[in-house]
């Protein structure tokens, strides 16, 4: 950028103040950066919220993510992957499910503020970054009920793939896999809960995931009841194989 762009631009932020950009996760206006003309801090979120937003690179298990109690060990297979291993084959994940990040999540999936999309899938898209290029036949998202998609009005699972073809993650599929039965809420249920739950929930399309290798996406891992049924029905439909990808791990 040319200087008298670069001075037009901060003479623009200076007096029209509402022109700045603005953290996308907190709002606090984005200061300039004297030494690199009008370059914000990366992503559009202030230096405290990027402290608080770190991903987690190690002290947890490949396979099914669950954290470790000390961030000194290494990345390792749990003793539960080890003996009885979920169907799925890795999960991706940016972070635990606490702190600001389980704030974020809960604003964007209860409250609707669709605004914190973009960025929400910039930290999926990290959180890939740890498979080392890998690509998928095949990106999909854990799919709602129509009725509750009618109530919520958006499947935030569905937002979270939107671009992540264009980033050569895979093709986003977005009805590989479909909700055949409405169900309770899972949140207020116990992991057996769950499971009994979500029996028969789910229903893959065989033309569409047979011999794929299958990306599915959710906003959080919990007891993974819901990814172990989503993955059992596209694993039935004849894909090759499954992994995980989401913002957060409980």
């Amino acid at each position: 950028m040319s200087l008298l762009s670069r001075s037009l631009v901060q003479c623009a932020g200076r007096f029209f103040p509402a022109l700045q950009q603005r953290c996308v996760v907190c709002g606090v206006v984005l200061p300039w950066d004297d030494q690199q003309g009008i370059k914000l801090i990366p992503a559009g979120v202030c230096a405290p919220c990027r402290t608080l937003l770190q991903p987690r690179t190690g002290a947890f298990c490949p396979r099914c993510g669950l954290i470790f109690p000390s961030p000194e060990e290494p990345v390792s297979l749990c003793l539960n992957c080890r003996l009885s291993p979920p169907p799925w084959q890795e999960t991706f994940f940016f972070g635990p499910y606490e702190g600001l990040l389980k704030d974020l999540v809960l604003r964007y999936k209860f409250h609707g503020q669709l605004g914190l999309s973009l960025f929400l899938r910039g930290l999926l898209q990290h959180a890939l970054s740890r498979g080392n290029g890998r690509v998928f036949d095949i990106v999909t998202p854990v799919p709602l009920h129509p009725e509750k998609l009618r109530r919520r009005g958006f499947n935030q699972s569905l937002e979270l793939v939107r671009g992540l073809d264009r980033k050569g993650q895979g093709t986003v599929v977005p009805k590989a896999i479909i909700r055949i039965r409405s169900a309770p809420d899972q949140h207020a249920l116990v992991r057996a809960e769950r499971i009994r739950n979500l029996k028969g929930v789910f229903l893959a399309d065989s033309a569409l995931v047979c011999d794929k290798s299958v990306l599915l996406v959710d906003d959080i891992l919990t007891t993974g009841a819901t990814a172990k049924a989503a993955t059992e029905a596209l694993l039935k439909a004849g894909a090759r194989e499954v992994c995980l990808a989401v913002l957060a791990r409980a």
